[in-house]
């Protein structure tokens, strides 16, 4: 496979549609339209923002790969910045050819511009090829991380803990347990009578 003399430059509005297709796996929404729009306003959003881009490969005219750059702080304890990569993306007939080496090289160098001494790249977790990738461009796993619908969460929780928490109740966690059990004693009472 001949590697590709890929473009990498900061994405347009013109690019919107390609950029859509290229990330539709990567979002919960449902109709293209909607992704679309979210496209739009993304690149919009970040070609108004110093610290944030979305970056394109171009080969013969067409989008085939793209990623989200954005500077931050490392975490809410430290100072130190950090170049954060994600969304890389390229499509699959162009795997293997360069693209994903040029956008990094372009984070590298956005990373540099400001002087940002270390960068952060997420990748699917089911993903072998990325986070072999990712590994040979010298980027160790520091973290998992998972997503998850509220609406599920909320259901995996009971729904008591978060207005107690809210209400500062650190004090009377041992009142707040005591009453849980309470509650949960009547209600196995409760059955064992039905």
């Amino acid at each position: 496979m001949s590697r590709c003399p890929a473009q990498v430059r900061q994405a347009v509005e013109a690019d919107a549609a390609e950029l859509a297709e290229l990330w539709s796996g990567l979002t919960r929404r449902s109709s293209q339209s909607d992704v679309l729009a979210e496209a739009r306003a993304a690149i919009l959003r970040t070609v108004e923002r110093e610290r944030e881009r979305i970056i394109v490969a171009v080969h013969l005219g067409s989008v085939v790969g793209a990623a989200h750059l954005a500077i931050g702080e490392l975490s809410p304890i430290s100072s130190e910045t950090v170049l954060r990569v994600s969304h890389l993306s390229v499509e699959a007939e162009m795997r293997r050819r360069g693209v994903g080496r040029a956008l990094m090289d372009a984070a590298l160098s956005f990373a540099e511009e400001y002087g940002v001494s270390s960068i952060m790249a997420a990748s699917a977790s089911n993903s072998r090829d990325a986070n072999r990738f990712m590994a040979r461009l010298g980027l160790a796993q520091i973290a998992c991380v998972r997503v998850a619908p509220t609406a599920a969460m909320r259901a995996k929780l009971p729904p008591e803990m978060p207005a107690a928490l809210l209400r500062g109740a650190s004090a009377s966690n041992r009142q707040l347990g005591q009453v849980l059990a309470q509650r949960r004693s009547l209600r196995r009472q409760q059955e064992s009578v039905s």
